[in-house]
């Protein structure tokens, strides 16, 4: 890692107990790789939660007060809420890469075959959400009211949502298993990190309506996959694709809550019934035990896609992927 300021003064025979005192007080800050770790993370929250205060007041100035809901959401308002943290991750990200002298791109979205990696990511979360849809169906805790919306509305509808889920993947992404990550990584190692901010990924759900113990052990769960996904492939593309699609197909092609919020316009309409446990309630497909024995296939098949022919570019605490032959 390049260094990102000066290194730390060393102590001389001749230091007067003024400079002393300075050269620790700089130590508490900088280490031999620029700015300690710990600050960077602080002053990277510390710059998001200002951004997002004053965009989020300049909003509320320019379009008054925003339509809320904790358990039904709203397609404008919610794109409203998601740019406005979307904006405040950029100037968060601007401000940092300014300090580190990198590129904004460099956590997690540097990679030739970003675009591949975000198209698989794509088609397994779709596979995977409808997987556990047709489980929870045949094991019948789950029905589907027929699609409501046609032709051109259903279109529209699907690729607003489309819009706004992707707009949801690349920020919470880009927060916890870029930068974050990212930075964790040079502190702590990849996996400690990693647990930590999946615990943290699991926490934030608990602010949901209606979540369960089951609902906050799958975001866990989640966390750590997608954790894996950037242990394998050095980069965010597959998580992004991933849970984009997830969501989308969790929230508006089958109707069904997450996290205990359901979309105001969606294709189908699920109901769940019976054990609470099996069908997962109002939390949704996530607060169904059903979606643990998912998460432990997924684990099993990116090993066996990923696991026996990568180098992890995560092996020596660094960032750009070795040299490596993928599927």
């Amino acid at each position: 890692m390049d260094d990102l300021l000066q290194q730390p003064a060393q102590p001389t025979h001749h230091e007067t107990p003024s400079a002393r005192r300075k050269r620790r007080l700089r130590q508490t800050f900088v280490g031999h790789h620029g700015i300690r770790w710990g600050w960077r993370i602080a002053l990277f929250i510390a710059v998001f939660l200002a951004a997002i205060f004053s965009i989020a007041k300049l909003m509320h100035y320019v379009f008054g007060p925003v339509p809320h809901s904790t358990t039904h959401l709203m397609l404008l308002p919610f794109y409203l809420g998601e740019s406005i943290q979307m904006l405040s991750l950029l100037v968060a990200l601007a401000v940092m890469s300014a300090i580190e002298r990198r590129p904004m791109l460099s956590f997690g979205l540097q990679d030739s075959a970003g675009w591949t990696r975000f198209g698989g990511g794509l088609l397994c979360g779709f596979a995977a959400i409808s997987l556990t849809v047709f489980a929870l169906m045949q094991m019948q805790v789950l029905t589907l009211d027929a699609p409501v919306m046609q032709d051109a509305t259903a279109w529209w509808g699907g690729l607003a949502w489309a819009g706004l889920f992707l707009l949801v993947a690349i920020f919470e992404e880009s927060a916890l298993r870029g930068y974050l990550q990212y930075t964790l990584t040079h502190g702590m190692g990849f996996w400690w990190s990693a647990i930590l901010l999946s615990i943290l990924f699991a926490g934030l759900h608990g602010y949901n309506p209606d979540e369960t113990p089951v609902g906050l052990i799958s975001a866990g769960a989640f966390g750590v996959v997608f954790c894996l996904s950037l242990w394998y492939t050095g980069s965010l593309f597959w998580a992004i694709g991933f849970h984009c699609a997830w969501d989308w197909g969790e929230s508006y092609f089958y109707g069904t809550s997450d996290s205990g919020t359901v979309v105001d316009h969606r294709l189908f309409t699920a109901h769940p019934l019976g054990n609470v446990l099996l069908s997962g309630g109002k939390t949704g497909p996530e607060g169904s035990v059903v979606v643990l024995v998912l998460f432990v296939v997924m684990v099993v098949s990116m090993r066996w896609w990923w696991g026996r022919r990568t180098t992890s570019p995560f092996a020596g605490n660094g960032w750009k992927p070795k040299r490596r032959v993928d599927r």
